[in-house]
C-alpha cells in the first residue's frame, strides 16, 4: 500500500504540477517546504546535522535558517523537475548559466569522452536537460533502482524524455556500458557525493571521513576520458553552475591508490561548491561514517534509520 501511494503521489506531481502557472508552482513548493521544516521530521533533522559539518561555526539559529532555506531549495528542485518536460527549449537554455563550460566542450571536441561528476547540489536534472538542449549533446547516466518498480520506471521515462540514456545502478552491467560510451567519445554524467554500495572510497569531507563512489575515477582511468567535477547553485530565478578543471590521473600508484586520490579530488571540488552554497545541498540522508557506523554506549544518538 505504501509503495502504491508513493507511486501515485509522484504520478500526481508529474501530471498536475507541470500544468500549474510557474508562480503558483513556486508558492506551492515554498508552502510544502515550510510545512515539512516546521514538523522537524528526520529528513529535516538529518539535513541540519549535515549542514552543521558544512558550516561548523553556525549556531542553532543559523542552522535553522539554513535548513529552512535548504528545504525550500529542495522543493524548488522537485517543482522544477515536475515541470521540466513541459518547458520550451528556450526556457531550458535560459534556466542555467554555466561558468568554464570550455572544459567540457573542448574535451568532447577532442573525442576523448568526458565524465561529469556532481553532488546533490541544485537541480542536476535541469543541468542534464541544458546539456542535451544548449550543447545538443546526449549523455548516459545511472539511476538508483527505486521501490516500487513503477516509480523507478517513471523516473527513467522522465529522464529519457529530457534526452538522457538511463542505466540501472544495480545489475552489474552499467560500468561496462558507460565505458563503451566513453571510448566512443561520449558523455557520462554521474551524481557522485553519496555511496550507494557501502563499498565506496573513503575520503575526507569537511574534515570527517565519508565514502564516495569510486566509479567516476575508475572509468577515467580505464577509458582515458576527462573527469570533470561540476557544482550547481541557485541565484534568484536562474541556476548557475561551474565546470571545474579536469581531475588528473596520477602518474604512479596502483589502480586503487589512483582511484583514492582522484575521488578525494572530486570530494574537495564538491566541498568548495557546497561550502559556498550550503542551502542548495540536498543531502537529507546519512553521509559521514560517524553517522553510518553503530554508536558506542554514551555517544550522541542520531535520528532513527
Amino acid at each position: 500500500m505504501k509503495d502504491r501511494l508513493t507511486d501515485a503521489l509522484y504520478g500526481l506531481g508529474w501530471s498536475t504540477v507541470k500544468k500549474l502557472p510557474e508562480p503558483v508552482a513556486e508558492r506551492l513548493g515554498r508552502t510544502i517546504a515550510d510545512t515539512a521544516w516546521k514538523r522537524r521530521g528526520k529528513g529535516v533533522l538529518r539535513l541540519e546535522s549535515n549542514l552543521a559539518r558544512v558550516v561548523p561555526d553556525a549556531g542553532p539559529e543559523r542552522l535553522a535558517e539554513l535548513s529552512r532555506a535548504g528545504m525550500r531549495s529542495y522543493l524548488r528542485y522537485w517543482m522544477e523537475s515536475f515541470r521540466l518536460p513541459s518547458w520550451s527549449r528556450e526556457r531550458i537554455k535560459e534556466g542555467l548559466d554555466v561558468k568554464d563550460v570550455h572544459h567540457l566542450t573542448d574535451g568532447l571536441a577532442a573525442g576523448k569522452g568526458a565524465i561529469v561528476a556532481l553532488p546533490h547540489l541544485g537541480n542536476w536534472d535541469l543541468a542534464g536537460a541544458w546539456v542535451t538542449t544548449q550543447l545538443e549533446t546526449p549523455f548516459t547516466t545511472v539511476a538508483e533502482r527505486l521501490k516500487p518498480e513503477t516509480l523507478y520506471d517513471r523516473f527513467v521515462a522522465y529522464r529519457e524524455s529530457l534526452g538522457m540514456e538511463v542505466l540501472p545502478h544495480t545489475g552489474g552491467s552499467a560500468f561496462g556500458t558507460l565505458a563503451r560510451r566513453l571510448r566512443a567519445g561520449g558523455l557520462v554524467c554521474l551524481v557522485a557525493d553519496r555511496d550507494l554500495s557501502a563499498s565506496g572510497v573513503e575520503v575526507k569531507f569537511f574534515g570527517e571521513s565519508a565514502r564516495m563512489p569510486g566509479g567516476p575515477a575508475m572509468l577515467a582511468q580505464q577509458t582515458g576520458a576527462l573527469l570533470l567535477p561540476v557544482t550547481l547553485w541557485y541565484d534568484g530565478p536562474v541556476m548557475k553552475g561551474r565546470i571545474h578543471p579536469p581531475v588528473d590521473v596520477p602518474e604512479t600508484g596502483t589502480r586503487a591508490e589512483k582511484t583514492s586520490v582522484m575521488t578525494q579530488a572530486l570530494a574537495d571540488a564538491f566541498a568548495t561548491g557546497i561550502a559556498d552554497h550550503p542551502e542548495d545541498w540536498h543531502m537529507l540522508q546519512r553521509l559521514w561514517l560517524a553517522d553510518l557506523e553503530p554508536r558506542t554506549e554514551g555517544s550522541a544518538a542520531g535520528e532513527p534509520s
